[in-house]
């Protein structure tokens, strides 16, 4: 439009600056013909530039002709009006003029119009050029979607980048192309191209997911979207298709699908219960197994703050405990596990381990807390802890079978000899005699003492054999050794030369006594019967403090030593270094220390042999003061 009205302003300057030369040019013509030719000059003569003016510059320059006509034609006639023609010559000039004046408006108003026109048509292409320009960049720059026009029969007519590198045709080898070509094999027996026209006729658009075909032969998964083009007046002018490669995706959606498919498998099966709850406490899911251990259904717990499955204390906390860790990020129980009480529907408490981890994502905090029930394992843990007790009181009792003939041969003496002090009493007392007085008190104290001999043999062998509760107590780490070893070596004094290395006395542990010295005992046999084919057969015990408050008892000897096949396993049960044992005596050794509070292993011994060391807790009472 500004073009339009710069052109209009140029235009009605020229058209003024020509009326005012045509009339001068006209008027001159007059006076030329007047002088020269003796021809008066005529109104009519100055027609010709009011014709111009009102073609070319409009009304105003029409008018301004005439009125500049008539002046110079009254000049010529001296400012008279001319005799003979009256007035008529004037008003006919003035009619005339006005007609064509009128005439040539119109005739401007027309010719205005079609710069007009030309002009607009002139822009409207060159703004339909520049749609056309970005349509095409738009088109081919979604170059992840195929997207192509159909004439009414099924060719193509455009094909976008992205329809080349999806299907592998150019442009150039697209168009014209049949529909048909885009089909597999199985599709275009079967009708489908066609039908799927005839369908967006009939709908006027639609989608599905359905297979395609490259240049190349193969085959992918395209969503395709089908629009008819229907003009103003009705009629069909093609098809405009859209097709997107889901492959990949449809292979991801069905990958992910059968993950959650096989982790929702495994949360259905997994013995440990699982609940997922937000930063607020709010349950988010509830495992198959939460639900058979709370007793609630996922649907009646869903929503509800995670501590309707915590007793009190812990169940008024919970809130507090979330606030605090996602304000400060401490964690207390985050990636740990610890045991607690949970409460199931029917009010009653468990204990159970609960583990818990933290997972973020899109700005939001999810915990995932697995749950164990410990009431059968806290169950079987006591069953194991009584039949520990049982097997090593069945261990000791084991034991004195083997030391029956020994023990026979050890009460045999002080009994012999209490029973001849006694018949020698009363041989004496037959016939007292004042002067037998002395020997037979000194009689009756040597047999008092081989009574308490005996009696004290006796006691310590039941106290050694008497199964009952762990009983632990302060002992002195010299006499608990000098006394195990006092038992282990009863009949076998001579069958090993027997060392000690012991800390000074007033080294105390705590300890339960008979169960300690059982272990000793054990590992003494054992070193005997392994040096039992040796000439020189040497036994060392020792003790010595350690770090951390314990202190160490060795027993070493010179034996052959421990196969390596079996030496990472000598405390498992059931694994023995003997032809005919059970293997059960250092998996017994290991749970008494263990239930002590220490630990058992095995080394070889410098120079040869083996040496089993244990430790036990150190205490700062002395020995026989009590815990």
């Amino acid at each position: 439009m500004a073009a339009i009205r710069r052109h209009t302003s140029t235009h009605q300057a020229l058209g003024y600056g020509a009326v005012f030369t045509a009339v001068v040019v006209t008027a001159l013509l007059g006076w030329g013909l007047e002088v020269w030719f003796g021809l008066r000059s005529s109104y009519l003569l100055f027609m010709v530039p009011v014709v111009a003016a009102a073609a070319f510059g409009g009304v105003g320059a029409g008018l301004c002709a005439a009125l500049l006509g008539l002046l110079a034609s009254l000049m010529f006639s001296d400012g008279r009006i001319l005799p003979g023609d009256g007035l008529l010559e004037p008003i006919s000039y003035l009619v005339a003029s006005g007609g064509v004046i009128f005439v040539g408006s119109q005739i401007g108003s027309l010719r205005k119009r079609a710069l007009a026109s030309e002009s607009g048509a002139e822009q409207r292409a060159q703004d339909a050029a520049r749609v056309a320009r970005e349509l095409s960049l738009l088109i081919d720059g979604a170059t992840e979607y195929a997207i192509y026009m159909l004439d009414p029969q099924g060719r193509v007519m455009i094909w976008n980048t992205g329809a080349e590198r999806l299907k592998g045709w150019a442009e150039a080898e697209a168009i014209g192309l049949d529909l048909t070509t885009f089909y597999p094999e199985d599709a275009r027996l079967a009708g489908k191209p066609k039908a799927d026209l005839d369908r967006a006729r009939s709908e006027g658009w639609f989608e599905e997911e359905d297979w395609r075909l490259r240049k190349d032969g193969s085959e992918f998964l395209a969503h395709v979207s089908i629009r008819a083009l229907i003009d103003p007046s009705g009629d069909l002018q093609g098809f405009a298709k859209v097709l997107r490669d889901i492959t990949g995706q449809r292979a991801s959606k069905q990958a992910l699908e059968a993950g959650a498919s096989h982790l929702r498998s495994i949360l259905e099966t997994v013995p440990d219960a699982m609940v997922v709850i937000d930063q607020g406490g709010k349950i988010l899911s509830f495992s198959a197994a939460a639900e058979r251990l709370f007793g609630h259904p996922e649907e009646a717990v869903l929503g509800l703050d995670v501590n309707c499955l915590m007793p009190e204390p812990d169940q008024g906390r919970h809130v507090g405990y979330l606030e605090r860790y996602v304000r400060t990020g401490v964690p207390h129980i985050i990636g740990t596990g610890r045991k607690v009480l949970g409460l199931k529907r029917d009010g009653t408490t468990f204990p159970m381990e609960l583990s818990v981890g933290e997972a973020a994502g899109a700005g939001q905090r999810v915990f995932t807390g697995f749950v164990r029930d410990l009431t059968a394992s806290q169950r079987t843990q006591a069953r194991v802890e009584e039949l520990q007790a049982e097997l090593i009181h069945v261990a000791r009792v084991s034991g004195m079978g083997a030391m029956a003939s020994t023990l026979a041969h050890e009460l045999n003496q002080p009994i012999t000899a209490v029973t001849n002090y006694v018949e020698a009493v009363r041989d004496l007392l037959a016939e007292p005699d004042p002067d037998d007085l002395p020997m037979i008190r000194e009689a009756l104290v040597d047999a008092a003492g081989q009574a308490l001999r005996a009696g004290h043999i006796v006691r310590r062998l039941r106290d050694f054999v008497a199964r009952g509760e762990v009983d632990k107590s302060v002992e002195d780490v010299e006499g608990l050794v000098r006394e195990a070893t006092a038992l282990g070596m009863i009949g076998r004094e001579n069958s090993a030369n027997v060392a000690f290395s012991l800390e000074p006395a007033g080294v105390a542990v705590l300890v339960d006594r008979i169960q300690i010295q059982q272990v000793l005992i054990n590992l003494m046999r054992n070193a005997v019967e392994a040096m039992a084919d040796q000439s020189d057969r040497r036994l060392w015990l020792s003790s010595q403090r350690e770090a951390g408050g314990f202190v160490r008892i060795s027993v070493s000897d010179n034996g052959p030593g421990v196969a390596e096949t079996v030496s990472d396993r000598l405390f498992t049960a059931f694994v023995s270094t003997k032809p005919d044992g059970m293997g059960l005596g250092l998996s017994i050794c290991r749970t008494i220390v263990e239930a002590n509070g220490g630990r058992i292993w095995f080394e070889p011994r410098p120079g040869g042999g083996a040496q089993f060391h244990l430790t036990l807790l150190q205490t700062d009472h002395g020995a026989g003061d009590g815990v």
